[in-house]
């Protein structure tokens, strides 16, 4: 392919290019009214706390997690909820310390 050709063939493609950002940009002006709307709000992404969960529950949880090759991100997440060890993290913060464990 020669010079004037690729530059010819470059020149095209850019023009695709714009004309498809000059789309998008029509598209988002027409949506622009919706967008004064106030959004729905979210839900708090914390986990609902679990008034049926146990130390038991969570401590098995974490056992399985560490067997599986977690123990240090277990020992992390312990002292994240301001605990050097599973039996002094407040059980309101059972149900999120699970949530983690399970990414794990």
């Amino acid at each position: 392919m020669s010079a004037m050709s690729e530059l010819a063939t470059i020149k095209e493609e850019l023009l695709q290019c714009s004309q498809a950002l000059i789309g998008i940009a029509d598209t988002l002006k027409e949506l622009a009214h919706t967008w004064d709307e106030p959004l729905p709000e979210k839900e708090n992404a914390a986990p609902a706390p679990d008034p049926m969960l146990t130390l038991a529950d969570v401590r098995a949880c974490l056992a399985q997690k560490s067997v599986e090759g977690h123990t240090a991100a277990i020992q992390t997440l312990i002292r994240k909820y301001g605990a050097e060890k599973l039996s002094q993290v407040d059980p309101k913060n059972y149900a999120a310390l699970m949530a983690e464990a399970e990414v794990l």
